[in-house]
């Protein structure tokens, strides 16, 4: 028989190897960019150059860490928000990407902005295992988890929302000649291919035309002319915000009147269809997946009063008609909400893990039955959208959530 000495001696070697497992297992992980008082987080965004509009994403980003800060911060931790000016360039969105990494030291880099920029960025941030998430672009390459483990998507992909508005044209619009207006990079690609896919084997009688223009254009006057020489019946504008408005103004001025469709990502109020002049946008559409600020509907929404507390709080005189002010909110919420299921395990490898393990999460500012959902295998966090029509000075939603179907890599 074991002496009550011994016992005693191997009891308490047992408490001190269970000790010695749980401070293990609740030990702190931090990777650089983050401590026990602070997460670094870093962003590039346009707040000069031709998308200069969307600048108001990252201000309100910014803004919603000060509040989350005021309240405490995440698990304790404070957020610091480290955005810089990108210009819509790629050679100067790595310059500012690199600085982020190997200056400020950042954990990760989040909601970059613009599809040029982030391919520019992409290889580079994935050789060094640092996330890139929540990509403020729509482009279908972003959801590639198997070559491209470190960046993740959040919105809808323009794919998938093209083939939206193609699925929704033959239905509704069957004979339809269609011309496409679209921007001469990927932003602009990723949509025309969606159209084609959408309209299948009727792409080649359906279109009939296809016309590109270059970001660095001051104007789109002369391609709005030479698309109307052809006298399509629908103008798809896969346009960033500057040249959607010009679009919507110019095809007035012209005494014209096709269908018009505009992409989610110029359908602001403020930036676009008011600068287009309210009486030439009337009847224009487009997709949603967002609440909009303009809209009445909304007023009484719990999501959305919490969205317009906080402006008025941190961001007062905010135009609540500029959809970058629900975008950036509703992306700032869905890292939060991340950094705060990564608990105390702050390394780059455990927010990506996170990031991949959204289960039907919805930020304030998304519409009714829209929901955020990611998996190991599926980097496309937003994957649905509703129709759209503009009348008076709003969007009026109309029609089902509809559900783009592009897989992933």
């Amino acid at each position: 028989m074991l002496s009550t000495v011994r016992i005693a001696a191997i009891s308490a070697a047992i408490v001190a190897v269970a000790a010695t497992s749980t401070a293990a297992f609740a030990q702190k992980k931090y990777d650089t960019g983050a401590s026990d008082t602070e997460i670094k987080v870093g962003n590039i965004i346009p707040y000069s150059g031709p998308a200069s509009a969307y600048g108001v994403i990252g201000k309100t980003e910014e803004a919603y860490f000060k509040m989350i800060n005021d309240r405490g911060g995440i698990n304790g931790r404070k957020v610091n928000f480290v955005s810089y000016d990108d210009a819509y360039s790629p050679p100067k969105a790595v310059e500012q990407v690199r600085k982020l990494v190997e200056s400020d030291e950042v954990l990760l880099v989040f909601n970059p902005l613009g599809t040029p920029s982030n391919t520019a960025i992409q290889k580079y941030l994935n050789s060094k295992k640092i996330p890139q998430l929540f990509v403020a672009t729509g482009a279908t390459k972003w959801n590639d988890p198997k070559n491209f483990p470190w960046t993740m998507g959040w919105q809808p992909s323009y794919q998938s929302e093209a083939q939206i508005y193609a699925k929704w044209l033959m239905k509704e619009k069957p004979d339809a000649k269609i011309a496409i207006l679209y921007q001469n990079d990927d932003f602009g690609k990723d949509y025309l291919k969606g159209t084609k896919d959408g309209f299948g084997a009727k792409a080649a009688s359906s279109i009939i035309m296809e016309e590109s223009y270059e970001i660095s254009e001051p104007s789109i006057d002369g391609h709005i002319v030479k698309i109307k020489a052809a006298n399509p019946d629908v103008l798809l504008i896969y346009t960033t915000p500057k040249f959607g408005a010009q679009t919507i103004k110019k095809t007035a001025e012209l005494g014209w009147k096709p269908l018009q469709i505009i992409t989610n990502v110029s359908a602001s109020v403020g930036s676009v269809m008011q600068p287009a002049g309210f009486d030439n946008a009337q009847g224009v559409l487009s997709a949603a997946y967002a609440k909009d600020g303009a809209d009445t509907q909304w007023n009484n929404d719990p999501g959305m009063k919490k969205w317009a507390e906080f402006l008025d709080k941190y961001m007062p005189g905010a135009d609540k008609t500029d959809g970058g002010y629900v975008y950036g909110y509703g992306a700032a919420q869905t890292l939060a909400k991340v950094l705060e299921m990564c608990g105390d395990d702050l390394t780059r490898a455990n927010v990506m893990k996170q990031a991949a393990s959204l289960k039907d999460f919805t930020p304030d500012t998304l519409l009714p039955g829209v929901k955020i959902n990611t998996s190991a295998t599926d980097f496309a966090p937003i994957a649905q959208l509703q129709m759209q029509r503009f009348k008076g000075q709003k969007w009026e939603l109309f029609g089902d959530i509809i559900s783009g179907d592009v897989p992933s890599e």
